[in-house]
């Protein structure tokens, strides 16, 4: 497919989310508790298992990766889902929830979805375009520490170094903002935030935000300055200009 079939596609995948995951948004279901002690819910399992199925039926050759129903990368082309982005904010009927799409290229981040649902919201980034709704959006322009605005999902996510690290780094922002989980990025892609930063994350919960947030003018890599690929270290750090983000890398501990 070309560069447009693909986003169209990420778009039509965007459509099948939203309908689903608004079915289920602020009505009483069932909260199971995996393994890993994150919730999962109805709605998860459902939106996987229909954007598995779309995807599939178009692309039989390509490779899956979804956090409920597992799967595997490859070389080649690699989509990765994540259905529900913020379940916990899902159960709780806050808003912010999003469903994520990747697509890997080469094992890289090269297309990303970012849906979020209850805000009729939609982001699709690709090379140096990034769009809201079709309208294309970019970073501010913010260099310094001390005028950003930094989101992340939770300041528990940080252990030890880390959350001594991360709480230098939210004291010496102008504004903190917490519980966000990827609708920080949507944000930042759009020019209102300026910093993300987080840890421990997994596959599923990073790969589409790449696309978005460089598309639209953005920096994002680990907190060693790495690129994001499929073996990162669970760290990110999302910035709007490449100034911000080693003032940020110098204050979690990138000389």
């Amino acid at each position: 497919m070309t560069p447009t079939d693909t986003c169209r596609f990420l778009d039509s995948l965007g459509d099948e989310a939203r309908i689903l995951a608004l079915k289920h948004f602020r009505t009483r279901f069932d909260v199971t508790t995996k393994s890993d002690a994150t919730p999962v819910t109805i709605a998860d399992r459902e939106i996987e298992r229909r954007l598995r199925e779309l995807i599939l039926s178009r692309h039989p050759s390509h490779h899956l990766l979804g956090e409920e129903e597992g799967g595997e990368t490859g070389d080649g082309t690699t989509w990765v889902i994540d259905p529900i982005d913020g379940t916990k904010s899902f159960v709780s009927g806050l808003p912010l929830f999003g469903t994520l799409v990747a697509v890997l290229e080469s094992r890289l981040p090269a297309y990303g979805l970012i849906e979020v649902p209850a805000l009729r919201e939609r982001w699709i980034g690709y090379g140096n375009s990034t769009v809201l709704n079709g309208t294309p959006c970019k970073v501010s322009s913010c260099t310094r520490l001390r005028d950003a605005r930094l989101c992340t999902t939770d300041p528990q996510i940080f252990i030890g170094e880390a959350s001594r690290a991360f709480s230098t780094l939210s004291g010496s922002v102008a504004i903190s903002r917490f519980g966000t989980d990827c609708y920080g990025y949507a944000l930042l892609a759009s020019g209102y935030i300026d910093l993300v930063v987080e840890a421990d994350l997994e596959i599923y919960d990073v790969m589409a935000l790449v696309p978005v947030v460089r598309g639209a003018g953005g920096i994002v890599t680990t907190w060693s300055g790495h690129p994001i690929t499929e073996r990162f270290d669970g760290t990110v750090v999302a910035a709007a200009t490449p100034g911000l983000h080693t003032e940020a890398l110098r204050v979690l501990g990138k000389p």
